[in-house]
């Protein structure tokens, strides 16, 4: 069975909900998580586009950025659906919600463990990619902004597991 995690988007004008992305497997922070910062990674929203701007790394708006990350995780059938905005209790373990930072516009990231009903993560992508890497000591300094649960302190040492899981070489299982 599979690592189930939804990934939402939030408008950049109202912060309100706009669409949910379910994924039936490889759910985790070291899974989805870092194909998430791969994707996120360089990522700027603009409103409105130039022909100057590299399309690859630029969206114009939440919507926009919802669409391509659709675009780049479903490549067939199966495994990646949409559902409306709202949408939860579809088995999802983890709950990634991206959303654009009022002040400089950049792409923030929140991540949530169901199962612990705690938010391990909340930041900018450069402190994500600090966290899904597990370096710990370089968010100490940022603790308003990027916030790490006991559990997944352990989970990224690679020294803790979870009940209802077991550690393997390419993440985590049921």
């Amino acid at each position: 069975m599979g690592t189930r995690s939804l990934t939402t988007f939030n408008s950049s004008y109202s912060n309100e909900e706009i669409v949910v992305m379910y994924r039936q497997y490889d759910g985790y922070p070291t899974g989805h998580g870092k194909e998430l910062l791969e994707f996120l990674k360089g990522m700027t929203i603009v409103n409105g586009i130039s022909a100057k701007e590299n399309p690859d790394k630029f969206a114009n708006g939440m919507d926009c950025l919802a669409a391509q990350v659709v675009k780049h995780f479903k490549e067939d059938a199966g495994g990646f659906y949409l559902h409306k905005s709202g949408t939860r209790d579809c088995g999802e373990e983890f709950i990634y919600t991206i959303y654009q930072d009022k002040d400089t516009k950049g792409v923030m990231i929140k991540v949530k463990d169901v199962y612990e009903k705690t938010t391990v993560f909340d930041g900018n992508i450069e402190k994500y990619e600090l966290w899904i890497n597990g370096e710990q000591s370089a968010l100490n300094d940022y603790p308003t902004e990027a916030s790490v649960s006991d559990s997944f302190k352990n989970m990224l040492s690679n020294t803790g597991s979870r009940s209802n899981v077991t550690q393997k070489e390419d993440g985590f299982t049921d």
